[in-house]
């Protein structure tokens, strides 16, 4: 097994060698879909459309068959070598997202078992900046099942920016700039958002010292975490989040979502939802979604009033 830690500059070149071998090896199945933008809000929401969940679908079915034992059901321990990326530190590695939407979707994975509804500590937040300050991403977390993750095992995810082409880095990105561009340091909101959330910006001078920006970052997110009315319970000797949320986390900004329910009218929501991001599996959840409103579906999932 390869310990090495991979050099700084050297990420996004090592993504590139290995999505292009899990791709010819097939162990990278990436599902295809067709797009579409609903504007609700002041923001221009992307929705895609998923042509075929079959391959996913047989995966999640096969690992449901087996013993309830964490290790057997664990796609991280041990993870396919051929999604494998590096190691990014002493604690966390980078895999290729099997089942991938978005092109290089990563996933930071903790090299140990550590629960999903554990709470992120500052190294998930090394290995995350570590990541993003190397190219420009959104970093994700969703904690747990009720904020969409699919695996217990904790991990972090990341998309290359801009999750379309032919629009900003983030569909919320034109209500995001307008609240940084005035805002200090405190924890607040952002207006147009009609959900639950509560926000913060990140001292942008940090954005070339990756480790003094996940010190900042992590102060952040307790402060977040105490806006939302979250805090700690212990679960078994652990601190655990006392209930499920969703965060994302750029260099310059980071936002956490209280959840209450993962889905509304069986679409399932993660964390890439609150970044104006929505998947729907088949031309009815799509229609439902154009009915709604894509912020009245984000209102439906998100939890108690943050703030």
């Amino acid at each position: 097994m390869n310990t090495s830690l991979l050099q700084s500059g050297t990420l996004w070149p090592a993504v590139l060698r290995q999505t292009a071998h899990a791709l010819n090896c097939g162990a990278l199945c990436p599902i295809q879909t067709t797009r579409a933008t609903i504007e609700d809000s002041g923001v221009c929401f992307l929705i895609r459309q998923v042509s075929s969940l079959a391959r996913k679908d047989k995966d999640e079915q096969r690992r449901k068959a087996k013993p309830a034992d964490k290790c057997a059901v664990n796609p991280f321990l041990p993870y396919d070598s051929n999604l494998f990326v590096g190691n990014i530190s002493d604690t966390h590695l980078v895999l290729l997202n099997k089942f991938n939407v978005i092109d290089h979707h990563l996933l930071i994975v903790t090299r140990r078992f550590e629960l999903q509804e554990n709470f992120l500590n500052l190294a998930d937040f090394s290995a995350l900046f570590n990541c993003i300050t190397q190219f420009d991403g959104l970093g994700f977390y969703n904690s747990g099942p009720a904020a969409g993750a699919s695996q217990p095992h904790k991990h972090l995810q990341i998309v290359p920016l801009p999750l379309d082409d032919a629009a900003p880095l983030l569909p919320i990105e034109p209500l995001v700039a307008a609240v940084i561009a005035r805002m200090d340091d405190a924890i607040g909101t952002v207006p147009g958002l009609h959900f639950p959330h509560a926000f913060v910006r990140l001292d942008p001078l940090l954005a070339t010292r990756p480790l003094d920006l996940a010190r900042n970052a992590f102060d952040r997110y307790m402060s977040l975490l105490d806006a939302a009315g979250l805090h700690a319970i212990d679960v078994n000797g652990e601190p655990q989040q006392s209930a499920p949320y969703n965060l994302l986390v750029t260099t310059r900004w980071m936002m956490l979502v209280p959840r209450s329910t993962e889905r509304t009218e069986g679409i399932a929501v993660n964390a890439l939802g609150f970044a104006g991001s929505l998947f729907v599996r088949n031309g009815m959840q799509m229609e439902t979604i154009r009915k709604l409103g894509p912020m009245t579906v984000l209102q439906r999932v998100a939890g108690p009033n943050a703030m």
